[in-house]
C-alpha cells in the first residue's frame, strides 16, 4: 500500500499539534456553534431579544438614548458601538457629505465580534439609524433605498411636513409584500437587492427580506422609520401625519422648528409647538423623540427617545446627559 506521507511537504511532516492551540480552536468552534443561525435567531414573538433593541425598549415603554454622529470614521463607529449607556446612534447624512461608501464602512466598523460571542445573539447594543439627506417633500426614493442597502436598522427623514411626506417615506422603506400578507398596505416600493444588508445583519437573504419591515406596522419588523417634525407646517399637520400607518416614531428638531416659527430657541412658542406634537403622538401611541441634553426634563414630559448630543461635541456634556437618562431608567 502506498505511503500517504510520501508526497507530503516536509513542513507538514514536521508539524506537531500544540495542545493549547487545539484547545483554543475547540473553544472557538463551540462558541461559534452557539451563535444563532437560520432557525435559532430570536423571533419577535419569542421572549428572547430581537435584533433591534430600540424596538424592545419602545415596546417596554422604556426610554432610548443616543447621539448624532457626524464623524463617519471607522474609529468613531467602533467607539460608539461599544458604549454601554447608549442605545442608538443617528448617522447624519443631512448635514455631512452624502458618501454612501463611507456609510457602508462605518456600519461595518460597528460590528463587534467579541460582543456577538459574549451575547450569543445578533442584537447590537447600539442601533444604527441613518438620517438621509433628502427631505420628506422631496420624496427621493432612491436615497432611502441606497441607504437601507448598506444595512442600518432605521431611517430618519428630515422635514416630514405633511401626511403625503410620511406616506412616501413609509413606502420607500418597505419591500412590496407578498399576496395574502396581513401587512400589505401601505404598498412598499423599495427595490429588491438585499444580499449586502442581509450579510450586515448576519441573516440569509430570505430572513432579511422577512425582517426588514417597519415596526410596529409589522410586529416582527426590525426597521425603524423616524419622521422629523421641525417646521410650522409639520406641527399644523400633525393630526394627519400620525394617521399614516408605518411611522415608528416622530422626532422633533427644536432648532429648525424655532427658525420656522421665526423665534429663538427656548422661546415659549417653540415649547408650545413641542408640547402639541408630543401630546398628539402619545394619543396616537407613536413614540416621540427630541434632540436635547436636558434628558430628565424631556423623559418626565413623556418623550421615549432622546438624542443628547453629537460625537464631535463636548464629550463631558454628552456623558453627563447619558448618565441622567440612565439614572432615570433605573428608578
Amino acid at each position: 500500500m502506498p505511503n500517504p506521507r510520501a508526497n507530503m511537504p516536509k513542513i507538514f511532516l514536521s508539524f506537531r499539534p500544540n495542545q493549547r492551540v487545539l484547545s483554543a480552536c475547540l473553544g472557538l468552534v463551540i462558541a461559534l456553534t452557539a451563535l444563532p443561525c437560520s432557525g435559532q435567531i430570536p423571533d419577535a414573538t419569542d421572549n428572547a431579544p430581537r435584533m433591534n433593541r430600540v424596538v424592545d425598549l419602545m415596546k417596554a415603554n422604556q426610554p432610548a438614548l443616543g447621539i448624532f454622529s457626524w464623524d463617519l470614521s471607522t474609529r468613531t463607529a467602533a467607539w460608539i458601538a461599544s458604549d454601554k449607556k447608549m442605545d442608538f446612534v443617528v448617522i447624519d447624512l443631512e448635514h455631512s457629505p452624502y458618501d454612501i461608501s463611507r456609510l457602508e464602512t462605518y456600519l461595518l466598523a460597528m460590528v463587534d465580534k467579541r460582543q456577538i460571542l459574549q451575547k450569543g445573539n445578533l442584537q447590537p447594543n447600539v442601533v444604527p439609524i441613518v438620517r438621509v439627506p433628502t427631505e420628506g417633500g422631496e420624496q427621493l426614493r432612491f436615497i432611502i433605498k441606497q441607504v437601507l442597502d448598506t444595512g442600518p436598522m432605521g431611517i430618519m427623514v428630515p422635514h416630514g411636513d405633511t401626511a403625503a411626506d410620511a406616506l412616501a417615506a413609509v413606502r420607500a422603506c418597505r419591500f412590496p409584500q407578498r399576496k395574502g400578507s396581513a401587512y400589505f398596505e401601505p404598498t412598499g416600493q423599495r427595490g429588491v437587492g438585499y444580499a449586502w444588508p442581509a450579510r450586515q445583519w448576519g441573516l440569509t437573504s430570505d430572513e432579511y427580506a422577512k425582517r426588514a419591515d417597519l415596526w410596529p406596522l409589522n410586529p416582527q419588523g426590525e426597521l425603524l422609520l423616524w419622521l422629523q417634525i421641525e417646521s410650522e407646517e409639520g406641527v399644523k399637520n400633525i393630526q394627519e401625519i400620525v394617521r399614516v400607518p408605518g411611522i415608528s416614531g416622530l422626532f422633533i428638531g427644536p432648532a429648525d422648528l424655532a427658525f420656522s416659527l421665526g423665534v429663538p430657541q427656548g422661546d415659549p412658542e417653540v415649547e408650545k409647538a413641542i408640547a402639541k406634537v408630543l401630546a398628539v403622538s402619545r394619543e396616537a401611541k407613536i413614540p416621540c423623540g427630541i434632540f436635547d441634553s436636558q434628558v430628565t426634563k424631556r423623559l418626565k414630559q413623556g418623550f421615549q427617545f432622546v438624542a443628547v448630543g453629537v460625537d464631535n461635541g463636548a464629550s463631558w456634556n454628552v456623558q453627563e446627559a447619558l448618565k441622567q437618562g440612565d439614572e432615570f431608567r433605573k428608578k
